[in-house]
């Protein structure tokens, strides 16, 4: 099943498909091949933890969960796994996506998740965070970075000219 997957995306929900689509999204972008899952912290547990016990072995180098309202999925994969773990917060209740914020980022010492913002950008955000870590041991990838950050800025220089023209 491995197929070169260097990142797997695990959702609570196929619910989450709207937001998590951004991380998918954002490592095809740059080449990366990534698969996405349906998976619950709570409801499938053993599911979870054997997923990511293998994910190693199969040659994956980075989980990406997200999860809304106190589900705790990132800190789960955390708990089975040496491979980096980004949580991306969901936001899932009339907290705003806050309750899972606290759940992701407030991990116990040894036990650490990267957490991105809430929602879509974080989603993206995360993907990226995956690409950077990937690069550090793929020359390729630095350069498609280092295209990237330059394209960012390029573009915040456009549209500075385009408002310095309308002044």
């Amino acid at each position: 099943m491995t197929n070169n997957v260097l990142v797997s995306i695990l959702m609570g929900s196929d619910s989450d498909w709207e937001v998590m689509k951004e991380a998918y999204d954002a490592l095809k972008e740059f080449g990366v091949i990534s698969d996405m899952n349906v998976m619950s912290a709570h409801r499938t547990p053993h599911e979870v933890a054997d997923f990511v016990a293998r994910a190693a072995s199969e040659g994956k180098k980075v989980i990406i969960a997200g999860a809304g309202s106190a589900a705790h999925l990132a800190g789960v994969c955390a708990a089975h796994t040496i491979l980096p773990v980004i949580g991306v917060p969901l936001n899932a209740t009339s907290l705003g996506g806050f309750d899972a914020l606290l759940s992701t980022v407030q991990m116990p010492t040894g036990i650490p998740v990267a957490t991105v913002a809430v929602g879509k950008s974080g989603a993206r955000n995360a993907g990226i965070l995956a690409v950077q870590m990937l690069a550090l041991a793929d020359a390729e990838l630095t350069k498609k970075l280092v295209e990237y950050k330059k394209n960012l800025a390029d573009k915040v220089k456009e549209k500075n000219a385009r408002m310095q023209g309308t002044l």
